[in-house]
């Protein structure tokens, strides 16, 4: 079925670029990197050398004024190598946005062209240990002190915290707000500031190389002008951003599910049960209809959610059902998968036994798919 995201010359010449350059730089070495907790620093360098890195921003800032659908490949083909050591599209679909459309000139300049070399890798810190949905509750402080906001707090579960080297940090810089969330801001926290301190890398179910790290704040002194848009701001800022987010989300889903069916039609087509191929028996044949089925439709309703984001509508409901129909659809599909592969759908050697511990989080990460049926309750006048 031809896809409704039309992809034009210059799309499929980045798609061959980043494919030859995860297959050369980054695939040889992922399983030695999921050993040991983390990929090399390193690699964030090449990545910007090879203009990976926020392609989307203006020349002068280090991009190529790429469109988004740039970033849809990038994703795509991540999830057919099966890379999961960069945060990639943290770094450039999600972190970057908040610096590039509400930062100041001199932060953008300072900021954004050494984003795109990869001299600066790109973390957001939100979550606290006794905060994750509830943002508005957060209990990160930043007072004010002079030309300095004096930050104290605790983050957890931050992607990219052992190798990020700017942070946008969410801080109440009014704790007596009211609403709540008219107290948050977002603060530009360079890893060198005195106060900073980055935790342990967590231990996680997957996405053993992607490094994820509590960090702290301790009297951690920062200028003023490091704020993004104003004091008040932040959670607007990160409202605004959400939509896109979670279409980058919905996107990797929609690709792994397409990466499970594939490993799970192969190995059924190869694996003979019975004197015949495991693909011949009719339940087989049932699961892997049931399967392509959905997988079909989520291409559907991603595709479509990609054009309508280009065109610059608000599509916060539809990308809200999509994150949690997507993600628990990209569950079933791996469980089944692995269900059909049988005891060695549970062996790490097989592809589908990493991508079910890779693919569980995906419906708790962006906001849990249960705040999403909560947007679209709300949505829906409910």
């Amino acid at each position: 079925m031809p896809r409704l995201v039309q992809f034009k010359e210059e799309h499929e010449l980045l798609r061959e670029s980043f494919r030859k350059w995860l297959q050369k730089e980054v695939v040889p070495f992922h399983d030695q990197w999921e050993k040991a907790g983390i990929a090399p620093r390193e690699i964030w360098n090449s990545a910007g050398k090879n203009g990976f890195l926020c392609p989307w921003l203006p020349e002068e800032y280090g991009g190529v004024d790429a469109d988004f659908l740039y970033s849809i490949v990038m994703t795509e083909e991540c999830a057919a190598a099966r890379v999961t050591a960069l945060s990639l599209s943290l770094h450039n679909d999600i972190v970057g946005p908040y610096i590039f459309r509400s930062g100041t000139p001199e932060q953008k300049k300072k900021y954004l062209p050494k984003c795109a070399s990869g001299e600066i890798v790109l973390a957001v810190a939100m979550t606290e240990p006794n905060t994750g949905s509830d943002l508005a509750s957060i209990q990160t402080t930043a007072v004010r002190d002079g030309d300095h906001y004096i930050i104290n707090g605790q983050k957890t579960f931050i992607s990219s915290g052992q190798h990020c080297d700017l942070i946008v940090v969410a801080a109440k810089t009014n704790p007596r707000a009211n609403p709540p969330h008219a107290g948050i801001s977002l603060i530009l926290v360079e890893a060198s500031t005195p106060g900073f301190k980055r935790g342990r890398n967590l231990e996680k179910v997957g996405l053993h190389a992607q490094d994820t790290s509590e960090m702290s704040f301790e009297d951690c002194r920062v200028p003023v002008t490091n704020i993004l848009g104003t004091e008040g701001s932040g959670f607007y800022i990160l409202m605004k951003e959400l939509q896109q987010e979670r279409l980058m989300v919905c996107a990797g889903a929609q690709s792994g599910a397409e990466v499970a069916l594939k490993e799970s039609l192969k190995y059924a087509q190869e694996r003979q049960v019975f004197g015949k191929p495991l693909s011949k028996f009719q339940h087989s044949q049932f699961k892997l209809a049931e399967m392509a089925t959905k997988v079909e439709i989520g291409r559907t309703f991603v595709d479509k959610l990609i054009v309508d984001h280009m065109a610059g509508k608000n599509i916060v409901k539809e990308v809200s059902m999509a994150k949690w129909w997507i993600t628990d659809m990209l569950c079933q599909v791996v469980d089944d998968g692995v269900q059909l592969h049988g005891g060695y759908g549970y062996m790490l050697e097989y592809p589908i036994a990493k991508m079910y511990q890779d693919a569980r989080v995906q419906r708790i990460f962006a906001g849990s798919n249960e705040i999403m049926k909560v947007i679209i309750a709300k949505q829906m006048g409910l």
